[in-house]
């Protein structure tokens, strides 16, 4: 049996004396891993699944937070009604409409 990489489905391997298991070489690339890549793996007691897990720098968490990806998608959303202001001729006539709230004048 075969997925859509064409990679096999199972796919044996052995544990080695320092708990390392080698991922086979089919399966790398079919996830296109890289060295130095980090996987997270999900045990349920009897099976365990592998995936490949991207890690955000602590610095940058703010951004992938709940709150701040529901202000991306209402951003989003505002963009695509075309509800946008500027452009701004000065910096001071875009800290002037901030503060205002209200769309420059054209």
């Amino acid at each position: 049996m075969a997925t859509a990489h064409s990679v096999p489905a199972r796919i044996a391997t052995r544990v080695g004396p320092k708990h390392q298991v080698t991922i086979p070489k089919e399966v790398f690339s079919g996830l296109k891993l890289e060295v130095g890549d980090y996987l997270e793996f999900e045990f349920d007691g009897t099976a365990v699944r592998i995936a490949p897990k991207k890690l955000i720098a602590k610095e940058d968490a703010w951004f992938h937070s709940p709150e701040w990806q529901a202000k991306e998608q209402e951003a989003d959303r505002a963009i695509q009604r075309c509800e946008l202001s500027g452009p701004f001729k000065t910096a001071s006539a875009l800290l002037r409409h901030l503060k205002k709230g209200t769309r420059p004048k054209k």
